[in-house]
């Protein structure tokens, strides 16, 4: 049952319910305020109680209400209703693969017209988003799915990670978070826009082997309610403090002026901060930039002079450095969009979100403030969403979607050409490209392919291969007549995927970080170094220098040389950017624990901005590589202590109550809160970086003395040095100060000295100057 009143005029609200055959009945009150019913004939004023009999309600023609009907739900029992007063509909569900959720649309006082979405083993409950306009399912099959309230043929993603049935979801709306409770007492909080488990959360509920649980969340007070049969368990939001932060709200981009020497960086409270990349001092500051939307990207133009933000307004502004917005584009044409990526052309702007079509604005209309978009000559060609492009001069664009297909189009004619998939059998070619269709991937990859994806059904295998980055790899000469890789991709469960885009083929996948979600990328100038990031808030460096120059009949599987891994953050890693400085290379990456770090190519920090301390980056060279094979071996290690950590940060202790005892229990619904680090070392508090000093602490306490003829560094200052045992040396003369030292170092006699003359008296002196003068 549910009860829904319009917050605007409170005569108007709908108390809806569900029955065990299947119905779903709703009546619908016009004068609530006033009068729920009318008050039968044969009833007196002085009854307290009126009772109204369901049939009648039903039958009777009622002036203050109206009753709407619909067997939503052949022969299933209802197990959750509710009137959504936006979409105007009665939404519910059941426990069955056929109309699992059904929404009633309600079309005055008819019977509703229905829409039914099949789901395998059926839905046990839902909550809707009404800002995202989205709908959460939680299903017997273990997974949380996410619906557009008018796609019913497929979800726009699926969550996974529960091991039972998820038995009740609910959005946190202020913070795009999504709750959800399975049948093993697991809970776990989900970032929507990323579709990734944050946070899990186990042992802390009560031990009962069978129960129906209920669960709220307060978002005014930041509390999590959930019932256990007769007993209720509270769980308390708390706020993370103790560490470095660069913004107070979880950052969404950064980016380096070159003209400038400066860091830009944005955060979801739009707010836009600029940073001095030498010192790490802050600058400037933009509130407000786009009201209360959140910023979901930036761009700069090629002078490196305007700045281009996208919000969830559905609007890209045009900043110069003094604040001051020129101009605004209407990308998501007056409706709220979320913009995932801004490109800034010589001639237009391409605007990109969660839509199949690119968005343009042309620089000749840039006349007044608003400005209108322009029509894409290329149409749609994308089967879902467009979530990244890339762009190679002087023509060529690329588009990667949400189902994993990269689209190339001629950005002067702005038609699509070719299609690539690493699917193959989604892979479309052009016409003139037909003689490179019969290229399949190797038997080995399907294996691979089929091992991952094997209890996955085709709607959640798209979400492997999400592309959320692109780079043309500039910096490669002649890959045309090599057929060697000049396109990079990343995103869905890890993957990074290099392509061929003048043989339209797929020339290397390999997994960059095990057992994680979506991850993101970017690559140097140089195209010497790709750097990834993942949800754990660990970066990778790869050295694809000399990864996939020539073409291969079968795709490469193994992954370029990995240079390094560290851990700067605690949290996801949102953005990465590199910038050359002081002829050094780093790295700068933005996170959702609300930092920007810098940190050199090899891994070592540089700081944090906002920190207290500023730094100073040297003018010295950068430092050499550690060992490529020993990381590589280290890899597997790694990973399996940063998914310990992350299990460890997210788990809380606390101890359930007595069985019976109705208690109501308060436990921590956050990480632990850390020590400030030190200014110097920004990072030492991090869960990674103690593991490795703990390492390091142990290594150096076990160490064996050298032996100098197995001791022989192979690089190295002096490297080239042969070192060898010292040879015998027989016995010395002694010298004489050695053997009679009582005749260098005896004792000294004194020498007497003459006692100094006695000075003359007061009047001895007197005299004398009186002398002097007669």
């Amino acid at each position: 049952m549910d009860y829904w009143y319009d917050p605007s005029n409170g005569n108007e609200a709908v108390l809806s319910f569900g029955d065990v055959g299947g119905q779903v009945n709703a009546i619908c009150f016009t004068s609530a305020l006033i009068s729920l019913f009318e008050r039968p004939c044969n009833s007196t004023e002085q009854e307290s109680v009126i009772t109204f009999k369901w049939q009648e309600l039903v039958s009777v023609h009622q002036t203050c209400c109206y009753v709407l009907r619909h067997k939503a739900h052949s022969k299933n029992w209802v197990r959750q209703v509710r009137y959504l007063g936006n979409l105007e509909a009665l939404i519910s569900c059941a426990t069955s693969s056929t109309n699992s959720m059904v929404l009633g649309w309600k079309e005055n006082k008819k019977t509703p017209r229905t829409t039914a979405f099949h789901i395998s083993k059926g839905v046990t409950a839902f909550d809707y988003h009404d800002g995202l306009k989205l709908i959460a399912t939680a299903g017997i099959d273990n997974k949380v799915c996410l619906w557009n309230p008018y796609v019913i043929s497929k979800p726009i993603g699926a969550l996974r990670g529960h091991l039972a049935s998820v038995t009740a979801v609910q959005f946190i709306v202020r913070r795009k978070l999504l709750l959800s409770f399975s049948k093993d007492k697991i809970l776990r909080v989900w970032d929507i826009q990323h579709q990734l488990c944050i946070q899990r959360i186990a042992g802390i509920f009560p031990k009962h082997l069978d129960f129906h649980s209920l669960l709220y969340f307060d978002e005014e007070h930041g509390r999590l309610f959930i019932t256990f049969n007769n007993q209720l368990t509270l769980c308390e939001l708390k706020q993370e403090t103790g560490r470095v932060t660069s913004h107070e709200k979880p950052i969404s981009c950064v980016l380096y002026n070159n003209v400038f020497k400066q860091v830009i960086s944005s955060d979801i409270g739009s707010t836009v901060t600029f940073w001095m990349i030498d010192t790490g001092q802050k600058i400037k500051q933009f509130t407000k930039c786009h009201g209360t939307a959140e910023i979901t990207t930036m761009a700069l133009d090629a002078t490196e002079t305007k700045l281009f933000t996208g919000g969830t307004d559905g609007t890209v502004k045009i900043w110069d450095f003094n604040g001051h917005c020129h101009h605004k584009l209407n990308a998501g044409r007056d409706q709220a969009e979320e913009i995932s990526q801004i490109f800034v052309l010589k001639r237009t702007v391409l605007v990109l979100g969660w839509e199949r079509i690119i968005t343009v604005f042309r620089m000749n209309t840039f006349t007044q403030f608003f400005v209108q978009p322009s029509e894409w000559k290329g149409g749609v060609q994308h089967q879902d969403d467009i979530l990244c492009a890339a762009f190679l001069p002087s023509q060529t664009l690329v588009t990667g979607s949400y189902d994993g297909e990269i689209v190339i189009w001629n950005n002067n004619t702005e038609n699509a050409f070719r299609k690539l998939h690493p699917d193959s059998k989604r892979a479309l070619k052009s016409k003139s490209d037909s003689q490179f269709l019969k290229r399949t991937k190797p038997t080995a990859t399907h294996r691979q392919t089929s091992a991952f994806s094997s209890d996955i059904s085709e709607n959640d295998q798209e979400c492997n291969y999400a592309v959320t980055r692109l780079f043309f790899l500039e910096a490669r000469k002649n890959m045309s007549a090599s057929g060697g890789a000049n396109l990079v991709s990343c995103g869905g469960s890890g993957f990074v995927r290099f392509w061929s885009t003048s043989r339209s083929c797929l020339l290397a996948e390999f997994i960059a970080h095990k057992d994680t979600g979506s991850i993101i990328m970017t690559v140097d100038r140089t195209c010497k170094y790709l750097i990834t990031g993942d949800i754990d808030g660990c970066v990778k460096v790869w050295n694809i220098q000399e990864y996939c120059l020539h073409y291969s009949d079968s795709i490469v599987n193994q992954p370029p040389p990995l240079l390094t891994a560290f851990q700067p953050h605690v949290d996801c890693v949102t953005h990465l950017e590199t910038c050359e400085h002081s002829r050094r290379l780093l790295i700068i990456s933005a996170s959702a624990d609300c930092s920007v770090a810098v940190g050199n190519i090899s891994g070592s920090p540089v700081g944090i901005f906002g920190q207290e301390e500023h730094w100073r980056i040297d003018e010295s060279a950068e430092p050499l590589f550690p060992n490529t094979h020993q990381l590589e071996e280290e890899g597997e290690e790694n990973d399996n202590e940063r998914k310990v950590a992350h299990e460890d940060r997210s788990r809380v202790k606390h101890s359930p109550a007595p069985e019976g005892d109705p208690l109501e229990q308060t436990v921590p619904f956050a990480l632990e809160a850390t020590e400030d680090p030190a200014p110097s070392n920004p990072w030492e508090n991090t869960i990674l970086g103690k593991r490795y000093e703990e390492a390091r602490k142990s290594k150096e306490n076990d160490h064996k003395p050298f032996i100098w003829e197995q001791t022989q560094s192979s690089v190295g200052t002096f490297s080239s040095l042969h070192i060898e045992d010292l040879k015998d040396v027989g016995e010395v003369d002694k010298p004489d100060f050695i053997i009679n030292p009582h005749k260098y170092f005896g004792e000294k006699t004194e020498e007497k000295t003459p006692p100094p003359p006695q000075l003359p008296g007061l009047s001895q002196s007197n005299t004398l100057h009186s002398n002097h003068f007669n």
